[in-house]
């Protein structure tokens, strides 16, 4: 398989120092582990620290900025950060509010961010985390702590985020976190697989006319694998099984995502949202605000996801709060 690096084992290593070094008047990489680090976060606030495995570009590091994460804790290539990292990269940016962080549900990082957490407490910092299990397809509603996290932990640190910025407690964080984590939900579908750098084989196989619904941003199995269909057709399988997972009805108000995973075009993807579109006005469900783009990607997969974030009052004020992220909108020296 082709890619354009150098040592596999230097791959992470290397993307960091390059990242940093583009972006190096906003970012800056910590000296000992894998984490991005905001240049001047905000002070005398709770720190929200992002992170996860690498190869889901540009989640996380992307999404480290104001009104966003203060830092990002880095993983190899789909494999949680270890302690230590998480716990170094907490230490660079807690400023005596504590630190809340914000993941996606997967067995290593719950792992090791609570052994990070516990080395914290032995600290006496305070924290708190928020596993964000938007994947509807990877569990049922009656095992929901058991869902991945995929697309939807943007819609989560978005929210966070905001709390953060905002001077909001850890605890009154937590809560409102926690409160867009339960009104969010995605499923994606996936048509070609994702490549690990230095492996000879792609992620998964799959047959150039098939396609599979629910797969993971790692090539986790699906829900039903089919051949190929009309994007219509796709995006109404995808809304359906998000409508009637989070019981959405006429006068809900939500902000949607369509996210592609690597190699699928905006071209595609606004396809995509057309349908989706027409199908949430039917049911008059309004839009406050949506988005079409690769944030939580899988290599070069082929494939897009949809997720929906619910709005109330708190969400929606929450949401509108400004934000800047420097590695989507460079603000110049």
């Amino acid at each position: 398989m082709k890619k354009f690096i150098n040592e596999a084992d230097d791959v992470v290593d290397e993307a960091m120092e390059g990242f940093t070094a583009c972006y190096g008047n906003y970012y800056e990489k910590h000296p000992e582990v894998n984490a991005v680090i905001l240049k001047e976060p905000r002070k005398d606030k709770v720190a929200l620290v992002i992170g996860g495995g690498s190869g889901h570009e540009p989640m996380f590091n992307g999404f480290v900025g104001e009104g966003l994460g203060d830092a990002a804790a880095c993983g190899n290539v789909f494999a949680s950060p270890d302690p230590g990292t998480i716990y170094e990269t907490a230490l660079a940016v807690e400023s005596g509010k504590g630190v809340l962080f914000v993941y996606g549900n997967y067995a290593g990082d719950n792992l090791n961010f609570d052994m990070a957490e516990e080395l914290l407490e032995d600290e006496g910092i305070e924290s708190a985390h928020v596993r964000v299990w938007d994947d509807c397809a990877s569990a049922p509603k009656e095992r929901l702590t058991d869902r991945r996290g995929i697309a939807g932990d943007l819609f989560v640190i978005k929210i966070a985020g905001a709390a953060c910025d905002r001077g909001m407690e850890l605890a009154e964080a937590v809560k409102v976190a926690e409160r867009a984590r339960d009104n969010v939900r995605s499923i994606g579908v996936a048509t070609t697989p994702g490549q690990i750098p230095g492996l000879d084989k792609p992620t998964f196989e799959i047959a150039d006319d098939e396609m599979e619904y629910g797969m993971g941003i790692h090539g986790e199995r699906g829900i039903e694998r089919t051949k190929m269909k009309p994007a219509d057709e796709i995006v109404e399988y995808l809304y359906n099984n998000i409508k009637s997972d989070m019981e959405l009805s006429k006068g809900d108000e939500v902000c949607v995502l369509v996210n592609g995973l690597g190699s699928t075009t905006v071209l595609e993807m606004s396809i995509a949202y057309r349908k989706l579109k027409a199908l949430l006005d039917a049911d008059g469900i309004a839009v406050h605000d949506a988005d079409v783009n690769s944030y939580c990607t899988c290599q070069e997969m082929g494939g897009f996801s949809i997720s929906l974030l619910k709005l109330d009052d708190t969400l929606r004020e929450l949401y509108d709060m400004p934000c800047y992220c420097p590695y989507y909108a460079k603000k110049g020296k």
